[in-house]
């Protein structure tokens, strides 16, 4: 995050050179930011690795991928109205999908720990609260700066804790172009390439492309890392991968009423 906030900063300067410090002019955007940066940078961040340590890249994903059902219902209850139909049905298959995933369709165990899927869900939570925090921010300033000094506070938030000058394990080239990949691929490309698209497409068509992630992490977990994923995984996988398409068509359905009406 310490790396990755850096480069973004640099980048949001190159781009906005005004914009990339006027974020700290006034206390109300100042404290928003430090919320976004520890509770939602450090807490998704942090969560999503974890719940990865304890079960797998994939299952930890597809789990983080629920994320969006939080959002609806937050929104459903700031707003005081009932869901719609599509998001009803996406409640459902999301459900679903978490009971194929965790248990492989057996009432009697989990097929993951207990640990693994509680951070699974604090790493859904964590998404949802990074999803919809950072809103009044991003409408004054750019995605390059708010994310860039997101990351750089959340990164210097957690030194105490993550001790980064305490090495652990064997720091070979291996482990550093891991690392480097963590940075340029994870965080900083990876950020660059959405923002890029909402200047192309829609962010409903947006966030629809990305939901191909649950999706692409689990084959590269069979294919690369040799993970077992069993049938109901799969099926799992594609029933919450449903569910956010349909959370994305029913945004479509809301902005298209919402229009028609005024």
């Amino acid at each position: 995050m310490l790396c990755a906030g850096v480069i973004l900063v640099i980048f949001s300067l190159t781009r906005n050179n005004k914009d990339t410090f006027r974020i700290w002019r006034k206390p109300s955007d100042v404290i928003q930011l430090l919320l976004f940066a520890v509770l939602g940078m450090v807490s998704v961040q942090f969560t999503y690795f974890y719940s990865i340590s304890l079960s797998n890249a994939a299952t930890a994903t597809v789990l983080q991928y629920i994320g969006p059902m939080f959002v609806v219902a937050f929104y459903a209850i700031k707003n005081r109205r009932w869901p719609i139909v599509s998001e009803y049905a996406s409640l459902f298959l999301a459900m679903i999908g978490i009971f194929l995933l965790v248990t492989h369709g057996s009432f009697d165990q989990l097929a993951i720990s207990e640990a693994a899927l509680l951070w699974g869900i604090l790493s859904a939570l964590s998404l949802a609260f990074y999803t919809i925090q950072p809103v009044g921010l991003l409408r004054r300033f750019s995605p390059a700066t708010v994310t860039g000094w997101g990351m750089l506070i959340g990164g210097l938030a957690f030194i105490p804790f993550s001790e980064p000058w305490k090495f652990q394990g064997s720091w070979d080239f291996e482990a550093f172009a891991a690392f480097g990949y963590i940075i340029m691929f994870g965080s900083v490309l990876s950020f660059y390439f959405f923002s890029k698209s909402l200047t192309r497409i829609e962010a409903s068509t947006a966030s629809l492309l990305c939901s191909v992630e649950p999706l692409a992490a689990a084959g590269v977990a069979v294919v690369w890392l040799g993970v077992y994923f069993g049938p109901m995984d799969w099926l799992g996988t594609v029933f919450i991968l449903v569910t956010i398409i349909l959370l994305t068509l029913g945004t479509k359905e809301k902005k298209a009423t919402a229009q028609s009406s005024s």
